[in-house]
């Protein structure tokens, strides 16, 4: 391939990993062609992170606008929601973000940002389909796979009769559904089936499995569950998606097999919230020898690198939690690694998050299923939000913390919050864990009254 352009590094796709990769391996001298097939920044900038995240202040509003009588507000006439103006103001954001993630990649000496969809011709060289129709033909000595993935869609019959939506395409509706059918408990569906709520949709969560979010304990979900039901979701439990069909214009019927026999749901919209697909069916890797999982993920090692030698796979791709802050730290130990000459390792490594519903669900470390599945010793701390005086004092109290403790080093093996700003607060416990700081410290510490930190004075007391 004499007529093939020669990089020192090849990153595909311009996401989380990919993007400020680029910029950092540039800074070293290096020749570096970032490819991107849709957009820079990835999934959590344009589908993700940034778009749901503002969606879901738009519709919090409008459930502490309906609250108002709660505080001594009074406002006249129904709460109404104008969805065009929610999606103008999520582009907005969206934009604004893409636009100075690219801007900085295009002023960096040194990187090519390609718009194409990229394939392998062989270990170290790949053609890239432009968005003119045009081809380009590329080699170099290193390549970095940041491709990410996308929704998935089920086998479920009648579903290519309908416009389902997924997790990108609900948030580019010009109006309130009236029915909105979420197919999966997990954190997407039960984002989206609040927000939606919130705006005025009647919401119905149908989840296959025994309980919602089904990495987390029980009694959390219990009053995650509460909550929703609370809030006017109807949830659906050990029931399955048998078939679906159209009936009119926005109008479905969702058959369902559930614990007590056949139910029928009719409704305007359905979301389909299940998994997500990794990105590399298209990039013929098997010209390259790279390895894949039976899902399609790429394999890596503790120190991102796949079978291949000189390819690496970042970010969603590579399956495992798929977080734009893991992405990100993705980069960082390819930089440590291949820049700083260092020797970092994704092996042990913290996976905070945080569930956006309201109240917000934030873990880090182990919750008491793993802990008990791990034959680890260890004690539970556990508090419900109505005795901490900041969520009293602004009538949010609903959800509980509950804090794992190893008893033979006062070490905190985990924690979960879900409560007013739970991912904030689980973050201060985060910080403790990073310190190796026993749970004393913090049962200890003098806080300013009246935050929510206050409550692991309370939380961590007779343990």
């Amino acid at each position: 391939m004499t007529d093939a352009t020669h990089y020192d590094s090849i990153i595909i796709g311009a996401g989380q990993a990919g993007g400020p990769l680029s910029t950092a391996l540039a800074g070293t001298g290096q020749k570096v062609a970032l490819i991107e097939q849709e957009h820079v920044g990835g999934t959590c900038i344009n589908e993700g992170c940034t778009p749901t995240k503002t969606m879901v202040a738009s519709a919090r509003v409008a459930y502490l606008t309906r609250r108002g009588a709660d505080y001594g507000v009074h406002t006249t006439g129904p709460v109404t929601v104008d969805m065009v103006k929610v999606r103008e103001r999520k582009r907005a954001i969206v934009d604004s973000f893409r636009g100075g993630s690219e801007n900085r990649i295009k002023s960096t000496e040194g990187v090519d940002l390609i718009m194409g969809a990229a394939s392998f011709t062989g270990p170290l060289s790949i053609e890239v389909k432009l968005t003119d129709g045009t081809t380009r033909q590329l080699r170099a000595e290193r390549f970095f796979i940041n491709s990410g993935a996308r929704p998935d869609s089920p086998k479920l019959e009648g579903l290519e009769t309908i416009n389902a939506l997924n997790s990108t395409s609900i948030m580019e509706l010009d109006k309130v559904p009236e029915h909105l059918l979420v197919l999966g408990g997990g954190y997407i569906g039960l984002e989206f089936g609040q927000m939606f709520q919130r705006f005025g949709s009647r919401v119905t969560v149908v989840q296959r499995g025994a309980q919602l979010l089904p990495r987390e304990d029980a009694d959390i979900v219990e009053e995650v569950t509460k909550i929703l039901q609370e809030d006017g979701l109807e949830i659906l439990l050990k029931s399955a998606a048998v078939r679906v069909e159209a009936v009119g214009p926005e109008k479905i019927k969702l058959f369902v097999k559930t614990p007590t026999g056949e139910r029928v749901l009719e409704g305007s919209h359905l979301l389909v919230a299940g998994g997500r697909t990794p990105n590399t069916d298209k990039l013929n890797l098997a010209a390259t020898g790279v390895e894949l999982d039976s899902k399609g993920f790429i394999k890596v090692n503790d120190r991102l690198e796949t079978n291949v030698p000189n390819i690496y796979g970042l970010g969603d791709v590579k399956g495992g939690p798929a977080f734009t802050h893991i992405s990100y730290d993705d980069f960082r130990i390819i930089r440590t690694n291949l820049v700083e000459g260092g020797q970092a390792s994704i092996k042990d490594r913290q996976v905070p998050y945080t569930v956006f519903i309201d109240p917000q669900l934030g873990r880090v470390g182990l919750n008491e299923n793993e802990a008990r599945e791990q034959g680890r010793h260890f004690k539970i701390a556990k508090m419900p939000m109505t005795y901490v005086a900041r969520a009293l004092e602004v009538d949010e109290t609903r959800g509980m913390i509950k804090a794992i403790i190893d008893p033979d080093n006062n070490q905190i093996l985990g924690i979960t919050i879900l409560g007013l700003e739970g991912g904030e607060m689980m973050s201060v416990v985060q910080m403790a864990m990073l310190g190796k700081l026993p749970y004393t410290v913090l049962r200890d510490a003098v806080f300013a009254h009246p935050l929510l930190a206050e409550a692991f004075n309370n939380l961590f007391t007779g343990v």
